[in-house]
C-alpha cells in the first residue's frame, strides 16, 4: 500500500474474530476498485482499570488506528460487535476522542458505511448499524448501506442488511461467515470505494 494512494479506512472492534474477518472481506471488495486502496485498523480494549495499559502495537492482527488514519482517509467503514444494539465501548471510546476532526469538519463529504457480527440473529444487528451511524452524521458523512441491487441480499439466510453487511456468529459465536455474508461485506467495499472515487475526482 502506497502512502499517497487514496484508502478506504476500515476500522473496527472484534473480540472473537467474526469482525476483523468481516473487515477483511470488505477489504477485498475496495480492491476491486482500480485506484483505491484499503487500510485495515482496530482499536485497543479499554479495561475498568485506569492504570491498565495496552502495547503501542497489538501482538497480532490489524494495528491500531490513529486519528490521522481517519483525517485523511477518502471513504470510511465501520464494524463492531452488537453491545445491546450499539457499538462495542471501545470503538466508541476511539470515536469519541475524535472531536478535533468533526471541529475542522475533516470528514465532511465522505462516504462511510458500517457492518456488525450477532450472536443472535435478531440480536440487535439493524439497532447497532443504525446507531453507529449518528455520531459519521455528526462527522459530516455520507451514509451509505447496500442497496436491492445486490441480489445477494434478497436469498441470505444469514446475516445482511440493506443498512450494511452484518453477520450471524451464533449462541456460542462458533458459526464462519456464510458466502452470502461475505459477498455483501464486499458489496459494501465495492461501494465505498467507487463512491470515494467518484467524489475525489
Amino acid at each position: 500500500m502506497s502512502d499517497a494512494a487514496p484508502y478506504i479506512l476500515v476500522l473496527y472492534y472484534s473480540r472473537s474474530g467474526h469482525t476483523a474477518e468481516m473487515a477483511l472481506q470488505i477489504a477485498r471488495g475496495v480492491s476491486k476498485v482500480s485506484g483505491m486502496e484499503a487500510r485495515v485498523r482496530t482499536v485497543p480494549p479499554v479495561s475498568p482499570n485506569t492504570e491498565a495499559s495496552e502495547p503501542a502495537v497489538p501482538a497480532e492482527g490489524a494495528v491500531y488506528c490513529t486519528t490521522d488514519d481517519l483525517r485523511h482517509c477518502a471513504g470510511l467503514a465501520l464494524g463492531s460487535a452488537t453491545r445491546f444494539g450499539n457499538m462495542a465501548a471501545p470503538l466508541k471510546y476511539f470515536l469519541d476522542t475524535t472531536g478535533d476532526l468533526w471541529l475542522n469538519g475533516a470528514l465532511v463529504d465522505k462516504p462511510a458505511g458500517v457492518f456488525t457480527s450477532t450472536g443472535s440473529l435478531h440480536g440487535g444487528q439493524e439497532a447497532t448499524l443504525l446507531s453507529m451511524s449518528i455520531p459519521l452524521l455528526h462527522h459530516g458523512m455520507l451514509i451509505t448501506g447496500v442497496p436491492y441491487t445486490e441480489p445477494t441480499l434478497s436469498k441470505t439466510t444469514g446475516g445482511g442488511t440493506p443498512y450494511g453487511p452484518s453477520h450471524h456468529a451464533g449462541t456460542e459465536t462458533s458459526l464462519p461467515l456464510t458466502n452470502d455474508e461475505k459477498t455483501i461485506c464486499q458489496a459494501l467495499g465495492t461501494r465505498l470505494a467507487r463512491l470515494a472515487k467518484t467524489l475525489g475526482d
